[in-house]
């Protein structure tokens, strides 16, 4: 039996591969977007047939804002009624001092990993909310919580993608539609594998840890599917506007306690006062 409708963008390789198993093995009919339409369809014809579910194939490139558009409007005729959509897609950028970075490539960062799902939100949230509801998951990143040199678009990109989904889980909280982000930790991804290639400009901290996670295998992408799942379950009722860590987070047990958390800017991007770290000068 179909449980809902899912949009996963970029879901042609790794983690974007293991969400379209995932929420298909659910019962999520889906639509699957990447750059090439014939990565896609590799990818759905690895999935098992099922009667009562569809799987559509439409490409678009995240940095073309005329192709977002395009895309928004062939999933409004295909399927007008998503109920997930899955910000998955990601571009590392230029890696390097901010000084040495092409300009235009920082910009494009800016476009794919930020603009991109600010559009699709922008496109899908009147028919999430036609339909009753919905759950919008952003994909974070490395740079969202703390400073990461040399990635400075990627880390800009996501620091924003985080605020906005905070921002407008407040303005859909009577919508019915939740809104989450997702850090998923270091995983074991062609664009890891970029910061090996450009040891030198990445830095020797950048370095160390990407050789470690393909030493060891970094997080898993099943857990992260696994939490993108329930954020787009009813088992996250009343869970919206967080910053979930795939690997470090208790979020199966969060449900137990929704009237404390929902009070709570736990899990959110903030200021970090001088009396949160027992200053006595720092503040009024």
């Amino acid at each position: 039996m179909t449980v809902g409708l899912a949009v996963i963008t970029g879901g042609t390789r790794g983690l974007g591969e293991s969400l379209v198993k995932r929420f298909w093995n659910a019962g999520f009919s889906l639509v699957v977007t990447a750059r090439q339409e014939a990565d896609i369809h590799k990818v759905l014809n690895r999935l098992s047939k099922r009667v009562d579910q569809k799987a559509l194939a439409i490409p678009c490139d995240m940095g073309s804002p005329a192709q977002i558009t395009e895309f928004i409007d062939r999933v409004k005729l295909a399927c007008p009624k998503p109920t997930v959509l899955v910000n998955n897609a990601a571009m590392q950028g230029p890696i390097g001092p901010l000084s040495e970075n092409n300009f235009s490539v920082w910009q494009q960062a800016l476009q794919v990993n930020l603009l991109a799902p600010v559009a699709l939100c922008q496109g899908f949230i009147p028919l999430m909310t036609s339909s009753g509801g919905g759950s919008i998951i952003n994909l974070s990143g490395g740079g969202a919580t703390g400073p990461r040199a040399n990635f400075s678009a990627y880390a800009t990109a996501k620091a924003g993608l985080v605020r906005f989904s905070e921002t407008i889980a407040e303005e859909l909280r009577p919508s019915g539609i939740r809104v989450n982000c997702i850090a998923p930790g270091a995983m074991k991804t062609d664009m890891l594998a970029e910061v090996l290639s450009k040891a030198h400009e990445a830095g020797e901290k950048e370095h160390s840890m990407a050789s470690k996670v393909f030493e060891e295998g970094g997080a898993s992408m099943e857990r992260v599917a696994d939490l993108a799942l329930f954020l787009a379950s009813d088992a996250s009722k009343g869970i919206t506007g967080k910053l979930i860590s795939a690997v470090w987070d208790d979020w199966e047990h969060w449900p137990e306690y929704l009237s404390e958390l929902s009070k709570s800017d736990a899990y959110t991007l903030r200021r970090i006062t001088g009396r949160d770290r027992g200053f006595t000068w720092g503040d009024k």
